[in-house]
């Protein structure tokens, strides 16, 4: 991607939102025209982009949908799962994503490659851009230096080096904002429309929601929890 391309394509995502429409494998929703339904939908209520997990999904979405794509690949087995490898990433480019999405974090990576090799050969082989989902400060900026264009705050409280905070890590974003060069997306336990702009208030440069937008078994089951007094 030409500096061009990238720069407006971060253009178009800055201080917006970015819907997540993923459902866990045996949902009802778990096909790719469902998810391909969420993507519409929220391009139709104002999103800017579109986070997409699974080869599949991330074809169907990228040919119908007019938004920036940002796709990954899931794959069980390891600590690091978030298109773990430099092949699956190549394979979510080759399948219409703008930007993939890798795990971003100091842990040892399945194809022994460093998170510098990997994101080094996607921007040799693709003109996609790389975000880098990350656990912690030290990630993200470990990250920053690796080459990454776009830092997420993804697996912030999965990872053991931070605590899992009900909503946003809301410090983690205020904390890294100012210590980035590159765009930092808020991703993670962004509940709320509240949430979503506290995020963008800490610092971050767009946000991405997942569960409460696309997700209707959870937040079905926040409505139950409530009622029932949990």
């Amino acid at each position: 991607m030409t500096d061009q391309r990238s720069a407006d394509l971060l253009e178009r995502l800055r201080s917006r939102l970015v819907v997540s429409c993923q459902a866990y494998p045996g949902e009802p929703l778990r096909t790719p025209e469902a998810m391909l339904g969420m993507a519409l939908a929220a391009e139709r209520g104002g999103a800017a982009g579109i986070r997409a997990q699974g080869l599949d999904d991330i074809r169907l979405i990228a040919s119908q949908v007019r938004l920036p794509v940002i796709g990954l690949l899931k794959v069980s087995g390891g600590d690091v799962f978030i298109t773990p490898t430099l092949d699956d990433a190549l394979a979510v480019v080759e399948a219409g994503s703008d930007v993939v999405a890798i795990d971003g974090t100091r842990r040892p990576r399945p194809d022994g490659r460093t998170l510098a090799e990997t994101i080094a050969a996607l921007h040799e082989q693709t003109d996609a851009l790389v975000m880098a989902d990350c656990g912690s400060a030290d990630d993200a900026l470990a990250a920053q230096d690796a080459g990454a264009d776009i830092v997420g705050t993804t697996l912030a409280g999965y990872t053991g080096e931070r605590e899992k905070t009900h909503g946003p890590d809301l410090d983690l974003i205020a904390a890294l904002a100012p210590r980035l060069r590159v765009p930092l997306v808020a991703e993670g336990r962004i509940h709320t429309p509240a949430d979503a702009r506290a995020a963008l208030d800490a610092g971050a440069f767009s946000v991405v929601v997942g569960t409460a937008i696309t997700h209707p078994t959870t937040i079905t089951s926040w409505f139950v929890d409530a009622l029932e007094g949990r």
